[in-house]
């Protein structure tokens, strides 16, 4: 066992990071009009810039990325200004966020898409269950295939999407690869029937989402990009027939690339009980020598145990830093942990989102 903390400092690609304690990726359903980030927004992840590094909510790079209410953008100009607004705030306290880039693909409703038209996805397979959209909950609708000469132009849209993101003052960007969007449509043979060479075998299942690191390092450099993956999830009703095989292969090919980082998701309990697979990082840790971040569900304990055993260099917390703007300074000082407030966490204003109190708030 190591003497690594969550409190060690870790060089992470390009960063140099002061603690291990991640802010993860975090929709939360609070941007203005028209997917730009607000002053509102800026104070929310000012307030948490103690992370060692903070990774953005996911952020569409198109309009046809869009499957939710209220979540932000990064292709237009006014989207780049208002992500201004929060990376100035961050690294005027200090602290470093990444982007992280995304496409919902499939996971969409006609409401949300240019024209009306269909969601778009590796394969036409139709999600089971429903969409949210400003008029309550759809189902979804049957996806239209990418067509081959189509590929390039998505790709080419994730490398307007980093240029953005740089132009927007971030520190690098991490591609959304999990979860059931895009790139993981691509991956996994539930929802990839291609017979192309996108399709098929996992070498050619993972070409989008290669294809696509490979446009962010283009912009970025590969010591500033980070993937995120999630190989047992089942989240947007996303299934695999060897998760070992597919992602294995997935995470040996990026681990070739000199990322700053991969980030993998963990299965918990909640998510075993929906059927997903508990596949630990510890399965793909010998396939990849960079810097591996884990998550999903993490107690300060199990961090620590993670990290002195070697299986990853960093920890994201997500609900935990949702009701803990402070919660590096929690987690060093054994101070207690404020109670999330589930019915505020992808809606409203400032409850819920900027009210929790910091230790010094709490102690007076």
């Amino acid at each position: 066992m190591s003497d690594v903390t969550l409190f060690s400092p870790l060089q992470l690609g390009a960063l140099r990071l002061p603690n291990r304690v991640l802010m993860a990726p975090l929709t939360r359903c609070r941007a203005s009009a028209g997917g730009v980030p607000n002053t509102l927004n800026a104070t929310y992840y000012e307030q948490r810039s103690t992370a060692g590094l903070i990774i953005s909510e996911a952020t569409q790079v198109s309009p046809r990325g869009i499957g939710y209410p209220g979540t932000p953008g990064i292709y237009t100009d006014d989207q780049i200004a208002g992500w201004k607004l929060v990376t100035d705030a961050v690294h005027a306290k200090g602290g470093r966020i990444f982007a992280q880039l995304w496409h919902v693909g499939r996971a969409s409703h006609t409401v949300y898409q240019p024209n009306g038209d269909l969601p778009v996805s590796a394969s036409a397979v139709q999600p089971m269950g429903k969409v949210m959209t400003p008029t309550g909950p759809q189902p979804y609708p049957t996806p239209r295939a990418l067509e081959l000469s189509e590929i390039p132009g998505v790709i080419a849209e994730f490398h307007h999407g980093a240029k953005a993101a740089k132009l927007a003052g971030f520190d690098g960007v991490e591609l959304h690869g999990a979860n059931g969007y895009l790139p993981d449509q691509f991956l996994r043979d539930g929802t990839n029937k291609r017979t192309d060479a996108y399709g098929g075998p996992p070498q050619n299942r993972a070409r989008f989402m290669l294809e696509t690191v490979a446009a962010l390092i283009d912009v970025w450099g590969a010591d500033r990009v980070g993937v995120r993956l999630s190989p047992g999830g089942v989240f947007n009703n996303m299934s695999d027939s060897n998760s070992e095989a597919t992602f294995g292969y997935a995470v040996t090919a990026l681990g070739k690339l000199g990322l700053a980082y991969l980030h993998l998701v963990e299965a918990n309990a909640s998510d075993i009980a929906h059927g997903a697979r508990y596949i630990p990082a510890s399965y793909f840790r010998p396939m990849f020598e960079g810097n591996l971040v884990v998550n999903g569900g993490f107690t300060f304990d199990k961090a620590q145990e993670y990290l002195a055993n070697g299986i990853a260099d960093a920890v994201a917390f997500g609900v935990a830093f949702i009701a803990n703007p402070d919660l590096p300074e929690r987690f060093r000082t054994n101070a207690p942990l404020n109670a999330p407030d589930a019915t505020s966490f992808y809606a409203g204003g400032e409850k819920g989102y900027t009210d929790y109190p910091f230790l010094e708030a709490s102690a007076s």
